[in-house]
């Protein structure tokens, strides 16, 4: 079974309530509750962390090295303004895909660029809550190809 940490950044835990036009209806927990579920049929398992402070973000990605297979983000304002939580990207070696609700290319000019993207395996955003699932099978995806291949997938 593949280890999955889904980690998301500052005021995801406010979905449902903030912008629902934008953003949607659904909680973070609904959304980590059908993860989970898809999970399950793709043979993975998931720890969700959500955290509005920087650095339990950071503590966190250091800390999946030695417990997880690959890791979901969605770094939420953080993309734009987080050299730290990029730089802890770059020192780990488990594959992250970084997802948003939104597709931030097409929002505002300070959210069109991310720090933390280029540190990850791939970039999903704009399909709302389904790009959760986009990237959770994108991921399993990856790391079930390597493991065939005999590559390690870090």
């Amino acid at each position: 079974m593949l280890n999955i940490l889904v980690l998301n950044g500052p005021n995801l835990n406010m979905l449902g309530q903030r912008e629902p036009a934008l953003y949607g209806t659904q909680t973070l927990d609904d959304i980590i509750k059908e993860l989970r579920e898809r999970a399950r049929s793709l043979a993975a398992r998931i720890e969700h962390v959500q955290s509005n402070d920087e650095g339990v973000l950071v503590a966190q990605l250091q800390a999946s090295q030695k417990k997880f297979d690959g890791i979901i983000l969605n770094p939420a304002a953080y993309t734009h303004t987080s050299v730290a939580l990029r730089d802890a990207l770059q020192t780990i070696t488990v594959p992250c895909v970084e997802v948003h609700l939104t597709n931030t290319a097409a929002r505002e000019e300070f959210r069109r660029f991310s720090l933390t993207a280029g540190a990850c395996l791939g970039q999903i955003m704009g399909f709302g809550a389904f790009g959760y699932h986009l990237a959770l099978i994108a991921l399993v995806n990856y790391l079930k190809s390597a493991l065939k291949s005999g590559q390690s997938a870090r």
